[in-house]
């Protein structure tokens, strides 16, 4: 007690020597810090009073000086006006090619930089010298515990002061009030408010109601219900429903080494399986499983999966759910068919949906056939209403906040046959899932024969097979791996091993995903604003590799000397 007793009596001194200061420096006594700006710790980073009115000082002479300084700037700028059009219609678009240059790709700064500093400098000052040579049992060093501590107690003693403080500050302030004879002001200042009060009242009344008219609050259509009442019907209804535990690493997939030999030959390649592992674990996984990441990350609020059939939409949605531990809805256009029919039935669905999911985050809610809800024109046999959530989704998007760990996730087997406007408006993010590579076949073929019962030996060629499975899915492979590799046939191993011809029968009878079909998704992707945005990067590239060319023909012979070089 006697030492919190003597670190409040030094901290009170300091901070009454200031006030003095401060009325000597500037006449005036200051106004204390906020708490939220630190209260009295602030002002001791704060610099001195006489550097504070040097400063102010100086503030003024250079607003002297730009005063007679705009008049100089004026003229020279009509000057440059008159030089730059001159000048542009001497050397047309030259100037153009010069700003092209200084512009270009600049990385974002991370918000997680600043931790991983405050941790590499926490170590450098704590831990780096430190020798832990003797202290094998890792005991508590009872110093450190002690600065900790230290800087707890501090905090607690500077707030009791910090409301000292101020309240004497505010009796120094009517003191000189008092002493200057402000009385008979203060009556006149009082009648002035009144009227005042009285302009002000109205204003802020009408400011508020025109607030009141922007926020309108969402009504609960469910406020007398529980939550685990509202879990338990999305459960009956089959709309939450239980995810298989699907690890990310079940989604198997190599890294596409001939990317970059493709792009130096203007080919824009298809993002390899390890690269949609890894957008999935950033966009998906991350951002869900971590409130910190999640915080600090940029709001991702839907992410869709496009292509093939086959290729692992769905693994990846079970996989984001089993990493992250989330809820799964599943508002698919087939499994909402006939539940919570009219539009005040889906009002009350999407309600339950999103109410349920903020409550139990991390949540995922899950579009499977995306492109079904924004088709042009829905066939007649069809009569799931596939367009049900066509008009709301875009609206729910709008409702998730950047506190709610929330995903949609939707996957779509033909984006191209819906409208673009509408699915792109509704999903941030699209992950293009392309048919697996040389690389991946390989890996996929060996862990699928290994995981259904089969044996690896040098007579089955793995190398043949993936040549000739060129276009066959993921689920292409598990398909024809569970029919040959039957129990009869496992138990025959021992005696007669696997041979890579005994995959080419159940293989014929399936239809592979031909290269026109790839080629629709990328042409579509193309179209898309985030397609757009990276193929005028990849051109802004292609030209400062290729040179900017003479000015005035818009870098024609620069494009023509990269294809030479091509």
């Amino acid at each position: 007690m006697s030492v919190s007793c003597c670190k409040k009596e030094t901290m009170q001194d300091q901070i009454r020597q200031w006030f003095i200061e401060c009325r000597d420096a500037t006449g005036k006594f200051p106004e204390f810090p906020k708490e939220d700006e630190g209260g009295s710790a602030a002002i001791f980073k704060e610099k001195d009073p006489a550097e504070v009115e040097a400063e102010l000082a100086g503030k003024e002479d250079e607003k002297g000086k730009k005063k007679g300084k705009k008049k100089d700037k004026k003229d020279k700028k009509k000057k440059d006006k008159k030089d730059k059009k001159g000048k542009k219609g001497k050397k047309g678009k030259g100037k153009g090619d010069d700003e092209e240059e200084e512009e270009g790709f600049k990385m974002q700064p991370s918000n997680f930089l600043p931790t991983v500093k405050e941790s590499s400098d926490k170590y450098e000052t704590v831990w780096m010298e430190r020798d832990e040579t003797n202290n094998f049992s890792q005991k508590h060093d009872s110093e450190l515990i002690k600065e900790e501590k230290r800087i707890e107690v501090e905090t607690e003693v500077r707030l009791q002061v910090d409301e000292l403080m101020r309240q004497e500050l505010k009796n120094l302030k009517l003191a000189v009030d008092r002493d200057k004879g402000k009385k008979g002001k203060k009556g006149k200042k009082g009648k002035k408010s009144g009227k005042k009060s009285g302009k002000k009242k109205k204003k802020k009344s009408g400011k508020k109601s025109g607030k009141g008219k922007k926020k309108k609050k969402e009504k609960d259509l469910t406020a007398d219900r529980t939550i685990e009442s509202l879990y338990e019907e999305l459960v009956m209804e089959g709309i939450l429903i239980r995810s298989p535990k699907v690890p990310l690493s079940e989604f198997r997939g190599e890294y596409s080494y001939l990317g970059t030999t493709l792009r130096q030959a203007n080919i824009e390649p298809m993002p390899s399986l390890s690269d949609v592992r890894q957008l999935v674990a950033l966009y998906g996984i991350l951002p869900l499983g971590s409130q910190a990441v999640h915080e600090k990350s940029p709001l991702i609020k839907s992410v869709l999966l496009a292509g093939p059939r086959g290729t692992g939409k769905r693994t990846l949605v079970h996989a984001i759910c089993t990493e992250t531990g989330a809820n799964l809805f599943d508002m698919t256009a087939t499994n909402i068919a006939g539940k919570y029919p009219g539009k005040s039935g889906l009002q009350m669905l999407i309600h339950m949906v999103f109410k349920v999911a903020r409550q139990l985050q991390p949540s995922v809610v899950f579009v499977g056939d995306a492109e079904r809800t924004f088709l042009k024109k829905v066939p007649k046999t069809d009569k799931t209403d596939p367009k049900r959530l066509k008009k709301d989704l875009p609206k729910v998007l709008k409702t998730i906040k950047p506190e709610d760990r929330v995903l949609i996730v939707g996957t779509s087997r033909c984006p191209f046959e819906c409208e673009l406007k509408g699915i792109t408006g509704s999903f941030q993010k699209i992950i293009l899932i392309p048919r697996p590579d040389y690389a991946s076949r390989n890996l996929l073929w060996r862990t699928t024969i290994s995981k259904y019962g089969g044996i690896l030996t040098p007579t089955l060629d793995v190398s043949s097979l993936s040549k000739i499975t060129d276009g066959y899915t993921p689920g292409h492979m598990v398909t024809a791996s569970q029919q040959v590799l039957s129990e009869r046939r496992i138990a025959q191993l021992s005696k007669r091993t696997l041979q890579a011809t005994e995959f080419v029968a159940p293989l014929a009878r399936i239809d592979p995903i031909y290269k026109e079909e790839e080629e629709a998704f990328k042409s579509w992707y193309g179209k898309t604003p985030l397609g757009k945005k990276r193929a005028k990067m990849a051109q802004g590239d292609d030209e400062d590799d290729g040179g900017k060319g003479k000015k005035g023909k818009k870098g024609e012979i620069g494009r023509a000397s990269c294809r030479e070089r091509v």
